[in-house]
């Protein structure tokens, strides 16, 4: 194993498991270090016992580096992947399996903290087809959103990497604000040339029950959108990113849901840990009203994609068959 990639697969296991940001960093950043030098100055240094004087490399870094030049696989990367391993019941291991790409994903275009190359290869390595890469739309300033003009420059970017990656695909597409009146936060003709939208609502999350459920119809009624983001917006785990918890939006399930029913948007299963959205009753009242799902990673970095074992096993529970799901598909959507 190069060290390269053990620092990368260490940065990988801390995130999936939700370990502190400052942790990843310093492995992701260690790894960065380590790409632009040259592998017979690296054994140098670690004779030497030199590698910490690199910017970037601590002590614990520099002991992974060392065991890897060493053809070991490093002390720390063992004790990981002996502790990584989540139980899945039968029907969620068989969802999982099944899925064949993730539609929603994040990187450091918007809130996300890696560049796309780095999410796609993560993607990639999990035994993915395909990754679609969402940043965030314009209105969401506080996640670095994508202005119509850095939308089109990103869908160019893509376009340019999909060679290089073939035959896994990166796909273009976009977490598009749902505005407090159902409009899209995104230009039309942008939202044309996409290969997946997710509308979200991030604002004014404590409307009205009527008015939301208006709001999120108007939404899914638009031709351009192919998935509800995290319907509820909840948040159920306090600390990480969004910090305090947050109440469930209230609106008309039925009627939204029928609405996805009606118009073939899916209804995301969202599979942060900190979302877990839709809660299980709704999740089951989307499935009996025959409703079809997107389980989603919502990554925002790389280790964060194997975190769709979280929605496929609230799925299982509900009963929802891998027939059901989009992303068991190489591309479902039309």
């Amino acid at each position: 194993m190069e060290p390269v990639d053990a620092l990368r697969q260490i940065a990988f296991l801390l995130e999936r498991a939700g370990e502190p940001t400052y942790r990843v960093r310093a492995f992701r950043g260690a790894a960065k270090v380590v790409e632009d030098l040259p592998r017979e100055e690296l054994e140098e240094r670690a004779l030497a016992e030199t590698l910490t004087e690199l910017p970037g490399v601590g002590k614990v870094t520099a002991l992974a580096i060392t065991e890897a030049l060493a053809g070991q696989t490093p002390t720390y990367l063992r004790r990981l992947e002996a502790t990584s391993g989540t139980d899945l019941s039968e029907a969620a291991a068989r969802l999982r399996q099944a899925l064949k790409g993730d539609l929603h994903s994040h990187t450091t275009w918007s809130d996300g903290g890696s560049p796309i190359e780095e999410m796609a290869e993560a993607a990639r390595a999990i035994g993915h087809s395909y990754l679609t890469i969402t940043d965030h739309s314009p209105r969401l300033t506080v996640a670095r959103g994508l202005s119509a003009e850095r939308l089109a420059e990103q869908i160019e970017v893509i376009e340019g990497l999909r060679e290089r990656f073939a035959p896994f695909e990166i796909r273009t597409g976009i977490e598009v604000d749902i505005l407090a009146d159902g409009s899209l936060d995104q230009d039309p003709a942008l939202l044309a040339r996409l290969d997946c939208v997710v509308a979200s609502v991030h604002s004014a999350l404590k409307m009205d029950a009527e008015e939301m459920t208006r709001r999120m119809v108007a939404a899914v009624a638009n031709p351009h959108v192919d998935v509800l983001g995290h319907c509820t917006g909840r948040i159920v785990q306090a600390g990480g990113r969004r910090g305090g918890l947050r109440a469930e939006s209230r609106f008309d399930a039925e009627i939204v849901f029928e609405a996805c029913r009606r118009f073939g948007v899916a209804v995301e299963i969202n599979s942060r840990p900190d979302r877990l959205d839709p809660p299980k009753r709704l999740l089951r009242l989307a499935y009996e009203m025959g409703c079809v799902f997107a389980i989603d990673s919502d990554a925002h970095a790389p280790g964060q994609l194997d975190w769709l074992v979280y929605g496929c096993e609230r799925a299982a529970l509900c009963g929802v068959e891998p027939e059901r799901v989009v992303n068991t598909g190489i591309w479902p959507l039309s």
